[in-house]
């Protein structure tokens, strides 16, 4: 069944981040979208299966979502009636909310991950000088919650020339890193990444996948258990843009869950199509 879909609820980014594959695309063609749409069928459709391990609903993808920070704030109160549901989201980090908004988020229980790849002379490289701003802001993140947040690293060539200054630099928060790999342009192969995930598990702790996504260290679930919603259709997973869409963003799970694709998990989709030769 499907546990956990993407939606990407803008198009509007403050930054341009040279690796960003969305970025490298070229120009997304914005569309209407109606995210509650989205939402109910993610109600009625739990409401039936009743998944014993929760839904997962993540408001992240082409845009930075605290741009558009009260149309995401509706989204996130909208589903406060529906159990089992566990929302998460992810930052650039430039973005300043007031604390009331922060604590928003903490009382919401929204796992919030900022992108912060690693140490400054890293992060500032690819992801437009905003390591100060970001780190700013998660200290503002910590001062209001209690703790810090969960963070989101791309690892490309620097990243594993430079793997144990990474690794350090994580190491003193002692929260959740999810280390997803460079992909395109830019990319690294599997075997780079996972050979940096066993050296990083050792020290860290980060996240390893299930049937998710082969960028974040687990078997990809293109077209199985996880889909993308973006400019009012629904996509594979947020790297498949570029392919045509499965359908309409108000698509039924039900619908969704009938799509069967045959291929290696091991690695990504547009991978096995040979999109890819990193």
């Amino acid at each position: 069944m499907i546990d956990r879909i993407c939606i990407s609820i803008n198009n509007r980014c403050n930054l341009a981040c040279s690796y960003c594959h969305f970025h490298e695309k070229g120009k997304i063609e914005a569309a209407e979208m109606d995210v509650y749409e989205i939402l109910n069928n993610v109600k009625k459709y739990t409401e039936k299966k009743c998944p014993e391990k929760g839904f997962k609903i993540g408001f992240v993808g082409n845009g930075e979502c605290f741009l558009d920070w009260q149309a995401l704030k509706s989204y996130i109160a909208y589903l406060e009636d529906a159990p089992g549901v566990r929302i998460y989201t992810i930052t650039n980090g430039t973005v300043r909310l007031p604390e009331e908004d922060l604590a928003f988020l903490e009382e919401h229980r929204v796992n919030v991950g900022f992108s912060i790849d690693g140490y400054k002379e890293l992060h500032d490289k690819y992801r437009c000088n905003s390591f100060d701003r970001a780190m700013e802001n998660v200290e503002r993140y910590r001062q209001t919650t209690g703790h810090y947040p969960t963070f989101n690293a791309t690892v490309g060539r620097e990243s594993l020339r430079n793997a144990e200054e990474v690794i350090s630099f994580f190491q003193p928060f002692g929260t959740k890193v999810t280390f997803s790999r460079m992909i395109g342009k830019y990319g690294i192969s599997l075997g780079e990444y996972r050979d940096f995930m066993d050296r990083a598990g050792k020290e860290l702790p980060v996240r390893r996948g299930g049937l998710d996504c082969t960028m974040y260290g687990g078997l990809c679930g293109a077209g199985t258990n996880n889909y993308f919603f973006a400019n009012g259709k629904t996509y594979y997973c947020g790297n498949c843009i570029d392919l045509p869409p499965v359908g309409d963003s108000g698509i039924s799970l039900e619908e969704l869950e009938k799509i069967s694709l045959t291929f290696d998990r091991s690695c990504c989709y547009k991978e096995f199509l040979g999109c890819y030769t990193a």
